[in-house]
């Protein structure tokens, strides 16, 4: 397939979406995006899109599903807010310094949460249900139970979250990274191997346990940044999430996982839940112009039953193609 052909297939499905979405705004008298406010919110949701697809794939892509992604989040965001504005006492410019250490609390919650999956030699499932408990608790106890506030209600994080620059370098810098770890390096070799066969590739001498352990250290930093840019966008952190509330967080990632797997059949992986990450990201500003018509509950039914009807095509697209070639 040439490579015309190949970008114009990745970008049908985003292309396709977007017509369809803008033609439901007409109908209200509205646009998808209305003002730079919406282009800006647009921007950051597809940035929390793309990264929490990208740390979702990373160990499911291994055998390894992780439920604990949004207690790391969570907590990374708590821990990072009380750190930088309770500890630090931040003033200008403390959005930067929040970034850094929730991305490097979350790399620490990661790295913690492989070490017990290595220790306890348990299926993944099983050990990331425990570690979603274990930071909801720590997270509740943090706050009381309560509404991390006044310590992300401030000029430096509303700076960051008024324009869409900061969460575009974010995207760029995230899908830099994630195609030369997992494609360029030896670990990311590594991780190829041992997704393809497991057995063989550990028989061959690559360590399972580092490689593991690294990739939960990475789920950590991406999800920390996913708190981050949550904590920005809505200004507030809810530190009540106990018996897997926090978990909503990663559900916002299957679909986009899905496309963005399609879309990189004819595409780079990450570029492909890029792209399935601004789909999501249109809905989503498509339920804003809906948002008298379309409650969250409503919401979670839509995307459930687009994440169903996407399935079944990918499960009978032979079928669908033989049929529209007759």
């Amino acid at each position: 397939m040439s490579t015309l052909k190949k970008i114009i297939h990745s970008l049908a499905i985003p292309v396709l979406v977007a017509a369809i979405l803008e033609g439901l705004c007409l109908t209200q008298g509205q646009n998808i995006i209305t003002n730079a406010k919406s282009f800006d919110n647009f921007v950051v949701y597809t940035a929390i899109v793309m990264i929490t697809t990208m740390a979702l794939s990373i160990n499911l892509n291994s055998g390894r599903f992780d439920f604990s992604l949004g207690s790391m989040a969570a907590l990374s965001s708590v821990i990072g807010a009380e750190i930088t504005y309770s500890a630090l006492a931040g003033g200008k410019g403390s959005a930067a310094m929040m970034l850094i250490v929730t991305v490097a609390v979350g790399c620490l919650l990661g790295l913690i949460s492989g070490a017990i999956y290595v220790a306890l030699r348990l299926p993944p499932i099983i050990t990331s249900l425990g570690v979603t408990l274990i930071y909801e608790g720590i997270m509740y106890t943090i706050t009381g139970g309560k509404y991390l506030m006044k310590e992300v209600q401030n000029s430096s994080m509303s700076a960051f979250a008024n324009t869409w620059v900061y969460a575009f370098i974010i995207i760029l810098v995230v899908l830099i990274f994630m195609v030369v770890v997992f494609e360029k390096t030896t670990f990311g070799y590594d991780y190829a191997a041992l997704k393809s066969g497991q057995k063989v590739s550990i028989n061959t001498g690559i360590n399972e346990v580092k490689n593991a352990l690294i990739c939960y250290g990475i789920c950590g930093a991406l999800m920390g940044l996913v708190g981050f840019l949550n904590a920005a966008r809505n200004t507030t952190i809810n530190g009540g999430q106990l018996n897997f509330g926090s978990i909503a967080i990663m559900f916002t990632a299957f679909l986009p996982m899905f496309i963005g797997g399609y879309i990189s059949l004819y595409c780079n992986e990450k570029m492909g839940f890029l792209l399935a990450a601004v789909c999501m990201s249109l809905l989503n500003s498509t339920f804003a112009v809906f948002s008298n018509q379309v409650t969250a509950s409503m919401q979670s039914i839509i995307n459930a039953v687009l994440l169903v009807v996407f399935l079944i095509y990918l499960n009978n697209i032979n079928v669908i193609k033989r049929i529209f070639k007759r």
